[in-house]
């Protein structure tokens, strides 16, 4: 899968008038008020750029939109035309539109070929400039530069990282539910440019990304048994990890990539090994005889939320990276398991299951804190974007018709559906593109 070049720089600062308060949101308390934000069409930088400026404007407005913190303003609204983005604004002008934020921006084909992003980010209340950034790439890849200029802009008004310039593999699912053909896909994370990466022939289940977003680790049925295969996107190689004599499922790689912990199945009892990629060694980290599976390493890599049913029922627990100190930390009523580690260590995802319902949900690491933060009618195996506020999760309809996957903030609001060809499960969520 091609990759590709992209040059950013700073843009100088341009300023007018007394520095206030910078424009911030805090998404630490969801979104009851979304922040105004005008973005125009970016300014053509030459007779034939006009449809790229307003392609990427586009792409921004609808990811700071689906954010849930920002309400993009019509731009039937806009009582002032951005015709040099070099020039200060007239900020009267948008203020008198209600809004907060402004971003204007240029898009130029190059001679050489490249196309040339300008954008700046004002605060119109603070009467000055509080971002500016400049980048260079191939024409085609004009919708992953709009996601960047969404990430720049989330992170400069929220203080927190951006998530747009992402990708999710999920499970792509079509057919009738007796002959269910899943493949495994990939697209980006507003849903745009979806990809086949199998093609149908076996079943694949749990995908999960490496921390370079190059490497997919999932579930195959190519052979007799299920087994633990690695998918290279760059070359489209797919290898299987290890020669076990048995079923192998539910991997997840470390947080350096160096290591896939994953479950093996013998003799009816499952437990979790870990497995060196570079040396091929492999380690048990689990003995119980009941069934342990779905790791989730700790951001720092220092340990392991888990799940097992050896105190009677499915609950989640965690274990150093060797092993030691297992110890259970859900107590709630119903069932817990799919246990998913934040990117930022303060909390664990998890799939509820309570009253013939399932739920996700989120502890602390201690299993305090316990709270559920979706409400269809089966929502499980959640996954988390790389700033730890937001997740995916894969949502059948009631009475199983079809699945679907879902995005809801880490405080419970802003659940949206996210558009894919056809059913959907299983999504993971890549780290920011490299």
């Amino acid at each position: 899968m091609k990759r590709f070049l992209i040059l950013l720089a700073a843009l100088a600062a341009l300023t007018a008038g007394p520095a206030y308060a910078a424009l911030q949101v805090d998404v630490t308390q969801g979104n009851a008020q979304p922040l105004p934000i005008a973005v125009p069409d970016f300014v053509p930088g030459g007779p034939n750029d006009a449809q790229a400026g307003a392609n990427i404007a586009g792409v921004v407005r609808a990811d700071l939109e689906r954010s849930g913190l920002f309400r993009p303003l019509d731009q039937k609204g806009f009582v002032d035309h951005i015709t040099n983005i070099n020039a200060v604004p007239n900020f009267a002008n948008w203020r008198s539109i209600t809004a907060q934020g402004l971003v204007t921006g240029q898009a130029t084909q190059q001679a050489d070929g490249r196309l040339r992003v300008d954008f700046r980010l004002w605060d119109v209340y603070g009467d000055s400039q509080m971002l500016g950034l400049q980048f260079f790439t191939t024409p085609e890849n004009w919708r992953r530069i709009a996601h960047m200029v969404s990430d720049a802009i989330y992170e400069r008004i929220t203080g927190e990282k951006g998530y747009f310039d992402t990708r999710i593999v999920f499970i792509s699912e079509s057919g009738p539910a007796i002959k269910r053909v899943k493949r495994l896909a990939i697209m980006d994370e507003d849903g745009a440019n979806p990809i086949f990466l199998t093609r149908g022939d076996y079943m694949v289940l749990t995908p999960r990304f490496n921390p370079t977003a190059q490497m997919i680790a999932y579930m195959s049925y190519i052979g007799a048994k299920p087994r633990v295969y690695l998918f290279d996107i760059e070359t489209g190689k797919q290898e299987m990890l290890g020669n076990f004599p048995n079923m192998t499922f539910s991997p997840r790689f470390s947080p350096d990539g160096n290591r896939v912990a994953l479950t093996l199945e013998t003799a009816g009892n499952s437990d979790i090994y870990l497995m060196d990629l570079r040396t091929r060694a492999i380690q048990r980290l689990t003995t119980d005889p009941a069934i342990d599976t779905a790791p989730s390493f700790s951001p720092d890599g220092r340990q392991i939320a888990f799940e097992s049913d050896r105190g009677g029922s499915q609950q989640i627990y965690v274990m150093n990276a060797d092993g030691s100190g297992q110890h259970r930390i859900s107590f709630g009523a119903g069932r817990n398991g799919t246990p998913v580690w934040s990117p930022r260590g303060d909390l664990i995802a998890f799939t509820k299951q309570d009253n013939g319902r399932f739920d996700i949900g989120v502890m602390r690491p201690d299993g305090s804190g316990e709270r559920l933060i979706s409400s269809g009618w089966e929502d499980e195996g959640p996954t988390w974007a790389p700033n730890g506020r937001v997740l995916m999760f894969s949502r059948t309809l009631e009475g199983g018709r079809g699945s679907q996957i879902w995005s809801v903030d880490v405080t419970g609001r802003n659940e949206r559906r996210v558009l894919t060809p056809g059913a959907a499960s299983d999504p993971a969520w890549s780290p920011l593109i490299q």
